[in-house]
């Protein structure tokens, strides 16, 4: 071969890997610009000190879903501009839950083969005070008004509460004295006023009344599901209503909102959104009519928050907790609120 040809060669080769390297660089910028469109218009959010105190100005603290460095972050913002900017603590949650002063984290932990995962209790500061592996995959968490107990549920089999084949394990921890119930199918079943127990029976979605005694959840046997008032003291749970799910029990501990399966709604989004007088047990639906699968959050005893799917994987959203109304958008971009501040938490 001649050096001309040589020449040409060498030539031919150095536009070839050119045209590769600026292909490969268009690409990487063409993604960058999406991010950055996906991120055009979203919360902005930035490091800084976070507290679950109480006491202080009234605040939101959710798990941040917006992209970006701090995804999954737990972060702040006050509940009167809760579109505004966002602090973010450096503490990911997958679920969260804070009261008094005592935060739950359910978190995953990234494996080389599969992911596990683990319940962390905070402090005021952030700051883990213990932990407990978790046998499953993380979907609700509540912390007691006194900070003392916490609670949470998890995926053992399955992994949507919208078909019938799952299992759950719902967990109730006292912090003051360790004592862990790794199960509320420990606890005896008083069903229809009769003692019950059966190989089906499934709890999930705990909320906590004041007393540090009570708490409601959702019992599940025999394909219906069940409101349960439960008694940590005696270690039962005692039916009082049907079709509930995803109990929350409000501030002055009245009424229940919780997610109601209703005929004829879709296989895969059958629930809406109801609140139950504990007096009468009269239900009244809540005027946002899509199916909300969330255990709702109250705001204060006139108010309820929950998660919708958006374009981040969920926004919150309040509703009126009274059926009157129409629903409005909270944030964009978050999950697992709650209202710390200048209220009865919890």
């Amino acid at each position: 071969m001649t050096l001309r040809a040589k020449l040409l060669v060498l030539l031919t080769a150095l536009a070839v890997l050119g045209g590769v390297a600026a292909a490969s660089l268009l690409h990487a910028s063409d993604r960058a610009a999406e991010k950055d469109r996906a991120q055009a218009g979203g919360p902005a959010v930035a490091a800084g000190p976070v507290s679950l105190a109480p006491g202080t100005a009234r605040r939101l603290v959710f798990r941040n879903l917006a992209w970006g460095p701090h995804r999954d972050e737990l972060v702040t913002v006050p509940a009167a501009a809760p579109g505004g900017p966002r602090t973010a603590s450096g503490v990911k949650c997958l679920r969260f839950h804070s009261a008094a002063g005592t935060g739950i984290c359910l978190q995953a932990e990234r494996g080389t083969v599969e992911d596990s995962y683990r319940a962390v209790v905070l402090d005021a500061d952030l700051k883990e005070t213990a932990r407990y592996p978790l046998p499953g995959i993380p979907t609700r968490a509540r912390v007691s008004p006194s900070g003392r107990f916490v609670a949470w549920t998890v995926f053992v089999g399955g992994d949507s509460y919208a078909g019938t084949d799952f299992s759950t394990r719902t967990a109730v921890l006292d912090t003051r004295t360790r004592r862990l119930t790794a199960s509320l199918e420990e606890f005896a079943v008083i069903k229809d006023g009769r003692p019950y127990r059966a190989a089906d029976t499934n709890f999930w979605g705990v909320t906590f009344s004041r007393d540090d005694r009570h708490f409601y959840a959702t019992m599940a046997t025999g394909g219906q599901t069940h409101l349960v008032r439960g008694d940590l003291a005696a270690r039962t749970v005692t039916t009082l209503h049907r079709n509930v799910e995803c109990p929350s029990l409000s501030p002055d501990e009245t009424r229940i909102v919780y997610k109601k399966r209703v005929p004829g709604a879709p296989a895969d989004a059958p629930w809406r959104l109801y609140a139950l007088d504990l007096a009468g047990l009269r239900e009244t639906p809540l005027a946002d009519p899509r199916s909300v699968d969330d255990q709702a959050v109250w705001l204060d005893n006139s108010t309820v928050a929950y998660s919708l799917p958006g374009d981040y994987g969920a926004d919150l959203y309040t509703v009126p907790a009274d059926g009157s109304g129409t629903p409005a958008r909270l944030l964009d971009a978050g999950l697992a609120p709650v209202v710390l501040g200048d209220r009865r938490e919890g």
